[in-house]
């Protein structure tokens, strides 16, 4: 599917792996930190994608996060690496939304000088997490 500023793709990640470090303790906001490996079908094909997350946690459960995310494998049939930056929200019930940028430069292979965003939202409690990313390619 084509639109005027690229191609627009969707498709879903699930996680396979999560470890998390709490960085600060006491009253008030909480830091922490994470280790993800996601799995990503559809437009985007990248088993095993590695990601980076720092965390606020604030008193009431709703927090903020910014993250690195390396997806390895195929968009759009293509084969490459690229990497996207991520931040987002999150609700006292566990509900996530996202926006994401490819990092200028980062991508490899047939995704070499490939730009884009995207957007997921994150429901709590299910196991699939639809996206849809906008690109374009040289």
């Amino acid at each position: 599917m084509s639109s005027s500023n690229g191609i627009r793709i969707e498709g879903a990640f699930t996680f396979s792996d999560w470890k998390e470090e709490q960085l600060t303790e006491g009253p008030g906001p909480t830091l922490a930190r994470a280790h993800v490996t996601n799995h990503f079908s559809g437009g985007i094909e990248a088993p095993d994608s590695t990601c980076a997350y720092t965390f606020v946690y604030l008193e009431d459960g709703t927090g903020s996060f910014a993250g690195l995310q390396l997806l390895n494998g195929t968009l759009d049939g293509r084969e490459g690496a690229f990497t996207i930056e991520e931040r987002g929200t999150f609700t006292g019930q566990g509900n996530v939304r996202c926006s994401f940028e490819v990092v200028s430069g980062s991508g490899t292979g047939a995704l070499e000088g490939l730009s884009g965003r995207g957007s997921y939202v994150a429901v709590h409690g299910e196991p699939s997490v639809p996206y849809t990313f906008e690109y374009t390619l040289p």
